[in-house]
């Protein structure tokens, strides 16, 4: 129990000590020139700041999701290692058929449609 009460300290006075430099750190200040995009010393053609797809921050997005579900299922070969296997596979059915539910509700409603 003292070691977990050391950890939590040290954790607390790190927080605190870190919240207060970042007050006392000369703030930014954005002017013209530094919000302006560097082309190698010619000036900008355009806008650095393009539109950005929604459509493709939401692929993005599933991608993440379902590349997170297969890290978490590769260790599940070994689960039947462990007492109760079957509550491994039920837990890791309940996870696949959660994600699945939410990528066909997802293809429903016209979210992986890329074009419109």
């Amino acid at each position: 129990m003292n070691l977990i009460s050391t950890v939590i300290t040290i954790a607390l006075a790190l927080s605190v000590a870190l919240a207060i430099l970042s007050f006392w750190l000369p703030s930014m200040n954005p002017d013209h020139e530094k919000l302006s995009p560097y082309e190698c010393g010619f000036d900008p053609l355009g806008t650095a700041r393009l539109p950005f797809s929604l459509r493709f921050f939401l692929i993005a997005i599933l991608f993440l999701l379902f590349d997170l579900e297969i890290a978490l299922l590769l260790p599940l070969p070994w689960g039947d290692q462990l007492t109760s296997p079957t509550l491994t596979f039920l837990w890791a059915s309940v996870v696949l058929a959660l994600l699945t539910l939410g990528l066909i509700y997802e293809w429903l409603q016209g979210g992986l449609d890329w074009a419109e």
